[in-house]
């Protein structure tokens, strides 16, 4: 699967993981967004679920076992080069989830993974849907975002 200047938009999968007013967010160790603070998620791989991919990605980005729940959107992430051609392309799939196991610890392609309050949040640098699947996380989660 070419990920950079690819030949078809890829799918991809996000978790917004929620506990105790904060959420889950790891540093990315790799393009695309390389040193930026991120949802946890990746690519899905053929033969899964959106769900399955999702676990996975959380697990391996953050060594959380989580439970997918509630699809909370869809986004695109269209990235282009210095020439306006497309470097990357991805349709986001995003779910609300819930740690049900293990301790935070950046693996993967994740530098970093943490937890952030919710007033931390609005101090990050995320992209806008970022930010805005975040708030929704929050919101149907029973939190309320600030």
């Amino acid at each position: 699967m070419k990920r950079e200047y690819p030949d078809a938009p890829l799918v991809g999968v996000g978790t917004i993981i929620i506990e105790q007013d904060r959420v889950m967010l790891v540093k990315r160790d790799h393009p695309p967004l390389a040193g930026e603070w991120s949802i946890p998620g990746g690519a899905l791989e053929m033969g899964e679920t959106l769900r399955q991919a999702a676990a996975r990605e959380a697990l391996e980005e953050t060594g959380l076992v989580v439970e997918v729940g509630e699809l909370l959107g869809v986004y695109d992430r269209i990235l282009r080069d210095a020439d306006g051609r497309i470097r990357y392309h991805y349709v986001l799939v995003d779910f609300l989830c819930r740690r049900i196991a293990g301790e935070p610890e950046a693996a993967a392609d994740a530098a970093e993974a943490r937890w952030f309050t919710r007033g931390e949040v609005p101090q990050l640098s995320l992209a806008p849907d970022t930010t805005e699947v975040i708030k929704l996380g929050f919101e149907k989660s029973g939190s309320r975002f600030l």
